[in-house]
């Protein structure tokens, strides 16, 4: 039988940007988001395709229009939404997917985010199936700015906290194409079934 499932739409103005909101409600109480779809290229579609494999629920913020422009995560969170208003009421932890470009650092996943004993089964999910990048969980070792601790921060907000997941561009597209490579695909949705067996 199909998991059932619910999507709605909204268009939310911030900063003079337009975004689009997509939801997508499964019975789950594991949720992945994406907040800066087209910007950090890959990272939504990385998010709709895992919420499809394990059956989560999936909320993604694209900008149609271009220029496009990079919003902090924690000033998303400050514009009033319904969509998300409702994914943070439906959803207990927060897998949220993001994009870096440290040169320093070409491939490393770091995981940071409130939730660090999820961040740990992420990372053990991608060292066994992600072996081309380095999942990275120790929050003095992941730089300032890609912690995703600020407590506004949407990644913070369900009730369980979640993990911020910042990946390398090699990670995250193919090419020029935002296409994720199937080994982090692999990866991220071995975590979250891990993180949705631990819950029952």
């Amino acid at each position: 039988m199909d998991t059932p499932e619910e999507t709605t739409t909204e268009r939310l103005r911030l900063d003079g940007a337009v975004f689009v909101l997509r939801l997508t409600r499964r019975p789950s109480p594991l949720g992945l988001l994406a907040l800066h779809g087209g910007v950090e290229g890959g990272t939504a579609e990385l998010a709709e395709e895992v919420a499809a494999r394990t059956g989560a629920t999936c909320l993604t913020f694209t900008q149609p229009a271009t220029p496009r422009v990079h919003i902090s995560s924690h000033l998303l969170a400050e514009a009033p939404s319904r969509t998300l208003e409702t994914f943070v009421s439906v959803v207990s932890l927060t897998v949220s997917l993001h994009g870096h470009l440290r040169p320093a650092a070409p491939d490393a996943i770091f995981l940071g985010g409130t939730n660090r004993e999820a961040a740990e089964v992420l990372a053990e999910a991608l060292r066994t199936l992600t072996p081309s990048f380095t999942p990275v969980t120790d929050l003095t070792d992941i730089p300032p700015g890609l912690r995703g601790l600020h407590p506004r921060n949407p990644v913070n907000l369900t009730r369980e906290g979640g993990v911020q997941v910042e990946l390398p561009l090699t990670a995250r597209t193919r090419g020029l194409r935002d296409v994720p490579p199937e080994e982090v695909v692999a990866g991220v949705t071995e975590g979250v079934r891990r993180l949705a067996i631990s819950r029952r």
